[in-house]
């Protein structure tokens, strides 16, 4: 079977995770690189290059309708939530760590960096929750791979730079940081969380589905549900977490959409239940729209599509 990714350090990291977990199942695999318009254009924002949401994730579905592939896989966080029923999202891979990590020049922490330190990120969300959390720091584009990102931190170009936790542990770096709180910095939904797609009623549907993560798979799902009345997807300041207790009898849910500025936030931080979490989260969906939510996404996209925008980091 023959698993497309597209060519970035990460993608390759977790097509090789993918590979490694069917050969354990004694699924043999080769993988073969797709050339992404995110992987030709590195030079300019994503918004530059991408045609919307899951742009790039639709590029792969092309090349598997048309047999190249019988297997793709892609950050959870990039997928559509509607999805072609031809194309299903057989397996939600069991979850890496979800939250954001600050990389500093000299391990400084982030609420002990001077006032106009530069901060690198392409995420609107992380830029806007730094703004919130800490209006005095400066947030600068940041586009290219994990090395590279790394290596202008090391150049002085940063002060920091923040990143996925996640995909540093897929790229099986241990490299020291302040892991962010979610009370804080709540992730982008889906963050840290791998998603396997193959062709309905394929043998690769059939192998892949033994890989799927139960509880990755209700959380993820609880995060979309919580955001799906706001709009704007990854082209806006939005966060959706969460977190099964351990008792698996209730889930800690997180959500949130800011301003571009970071002066205007609507959220929600409490326990739902596990029994009926589906329509609660609906529910706590519904809340977000009134409380204003919508209404700041929409002012986000506007202010976007005048200032020719920004876009959530791929690189998770």
């Amino acid at each position: 079977m023959i698993i497309g990714t597209r060519g970035s350090q990460l993608a390759l990291a977790q097509a090789e995770t993918v590979a490694r977990l069917l050969k354990a199942q004694g699924v043999e695999t080769s993988l073969k690189i797709i050339k992404t318009s995110g992987d030709r254009f590195t030079d300019r924002p994503l918004h530059a290059v991408s045609s919307g949401v899951g742009a790039f994730v639709r590029e792969l579905d092309e090349v598997m309708l048309e047999g190249e592939i019988d297997i793709a896989v892609h950050s959870m966080k990039d997928m559509p939530t509607i999805r072609p029923s031809t194309l299903p999202t057989v397996a939600v891979l069991k979850r890496d760590t979800p939250f954001d990590l600050l990389l500093t020049y000299d391990g400084t922490s982030l609420d002990e960096l001077p006032e106009q330190s530069i901060i690198g990120t392409s995420s609107l969300r992380r830029a806007a929750q730094i703004k919130r959390y800490r209006p005095d720091l400066v947030t600068q584009d940041l586009r290219g791979n994990i090395d590279t990102r790394l290596r202008k931190l090391k150049e002085g170009k940063y002060d920091g730079i923040l990143l996925a936790k996640a995909g540093l542990e897929r790229m099986g770096w241990e490299l020291e940081g302040e892991i962010l709180s979610p009370d804080f910095f709540c992730p982008s939904p889906n963050q840290g969380t791998i998603a396997v797609v193959t062709r309905a009623d394929t043998e690769a549907e059939a192998a892949v589905s033994r890989l799927d993560h139960t509880d990755s798979r209700i959380a993820t799902e609880i995060e979309r549900i919580l955001i799906s009345e706001l709009g704007g997807g990854c082209t806006t300041p939005i966060g959706s977490y969460a977190e099964i207790t351990p008792d698996r009898k209730e889930i800690h849910v997180w959500a949130e959409v800011l301003s571009l500025s970071g002066e205007e936030t609507v959220g929600i931080n409490e326990f739902i239940p596990m029994a009926g979490g589906i329509e609660k989260a609906r529910e706590l969906g519904s809340s977000l729209v009134h409380m204003g939510g919508k209404k700041l996404a929409e002012e986000a996209l506007l202010q976007l599509s005048r200032d020719s925008c920004d876009s959530d980091d791929l690189y998770e």
